[in-house]
């Protein structure tokens, strides 16, 4: 590591603790334990930002498998978590300012660092924020969406990517008989993901009764309306009439990085993080940047592929004085896009190609086993995120 330091545990804040954050912390602690991990949220645990159907028709399932406090992570016992929003960062003086939750004190603090990730993630609908909340906060927003959802006879998703496709599929099998469009500007949805998988999962939206509306691009709301379940009409400006539902879900891909505490000259032209192709920060010394903010490449590879374990590795090799590695950018999205579903899920690879899971090793595998124990070292499912009373059921 260049440069002198005081003596003493090197200290590592990761800015950020959602799907990603949380990830390069727990492989850093994994990898190092001598770390001091100090990880900044505006969360009392992980909200993630995956699967958006399951969220929206099934949010107590959502919650017990992609809602979790951040004490449950059995890796996490040795990392300090700071409960509030991100306002500036120092890079002279290698440290960061955080004004703490009213729920923490309210109070503003500097944290020294000496090495920075930068993991804050995007908006790009309601379900992904970095507004401040505790977790019964989290919990009435879930319960709200899905409530409203389960009341709509009609419902118009816009938007031709995973979120929307999924939304869509799972909003159409949950409640079956309810009018469910998908209405996307190209004519297919799912771009950039190879033909073949969306060849599957337009099949699967067509079963389920989800009626698509390729070529319709629609007229935008203002940035606050893209941010929350709307109403009818939308307009379309290519030429199509109206579309009136009672819910309108936007999931239009107008992603908004959450970079307003970092320094211009750190940033790319959208506001995203620059990054070379190890991840690191140019021009400031001992900050990467990882997951949906950083400029990594158009797929924003490191969000998925295991990127976290390349940055916790290039992270130690920076602080040893040794060769990093290149993040390697695949050519399309791969994985699940409907999701969990009653009958499994099915993981599509990068030539398309589809293998499913059964719904049996979903919960007595998948999650327990590899996702809680393998990829998380542990989860304490006592600690689960509080219960949605008062939610109707799916």
């Amino acid at each position: 590591m260049s440069g002198g330091r005081a003596p003493g545990p090197v200290r590592v804040v990761v800015a950020g603790l959602g799907d990603t954050g949380v990830l390069s912390a727990v492989e850093l602690l994994r990898r190092r334990p001598a770390l001091q991990v100090t990880g900044v949220s505006p969360t009392t645990g992980l909200v993630s930002g995956q699967e958006l159907g399951l969220r929206l028709t099934r949010p107590q399932e959502w919650s017990r498998d992609y809602r979790t406090p951040y004490a449950a992570f059995r890796r996490l016992e040795r990392a300090a978590v700071v409960h509030g929003r991100l306002v500036g960062l120092d890079a002279a003086a290698r440290s960061v300012s955080v004004e703490e939750a009213e729920q923490a004190g309210g109070a503003r603090r500097d944290l020294g660092y000496d090495v920075l990730v930068v993991a804050t993630g995007v908006a790009n609908g309601f379900w992904r924020s970095d507004a401040v909340r505790d977790d019964a906060e989290v919990a009435r927003a879930l319960r709200a969406d899905h409530e409203r959802l389960a009341a709509a006879r009609s419902v118009l998703v816009v938007g031709g990517g995973a979120a929307a496709v999924s939304a869509a599929g799972n909003i159409a099998e949950t409640w079956p008989g309810r009018s469910v469009r998908l209405a996307f500007p190209g004519e297919r949805a799912l771009p950039q993901h190879h033909g073949r998988t969306w060849a599957h999962v337009r099949g699967r939206l067509e079963a389920a009764g989800v009626r698509l509306l390729a070529g319709h691009r629609a007229v935008l709301p203002d940035p606050a309306g893209l941010e929350r379940l709307g109403t009818g009409p939308v307009r379309f400006s290519t030429g199509q009439p109206p579309v009136e539902a009672d819910v309108v879900l936007w999931a239009v891909g107008r992603v908004r990085p959450h970079t307003g505490w970092l320094p211009p000259a750190l940033l790319d032209d959208g506001g995203f993080v620059r990054v070379d192709p190890q991840l690191r920060v140019p021009g400031c010394e001992g900050v990467f940047a990882i997951g949906d903010v950083a400029a990594s490449d158009p797929l924003r590879s490191s969000a998925r592929n295991f990127g976290h374990r390349l940055l916790a590795g290039n992270v130690l090799a920076h602080l040893d004085g040794r060769p990093l590695a290149d993040l390697l950018v695949p050519g399309r999205r791969w994985g699940s896009v409907l999701g969990p579903q009653r009958d499994g899920m099915r993981v599509y690879g990068p030539t398309g190609r589809g293998a499913r899971v059964p719904r049996w090793a979903l919960d007595r595998v998948l999650q327990p086993w590899v996702v809680r124990r393998a990829i998380y070292g542990g989860v304490r499912r006592g600690d689960g995120p509080a219960d949605l009373s008062g939610g109707s059921g799916a």
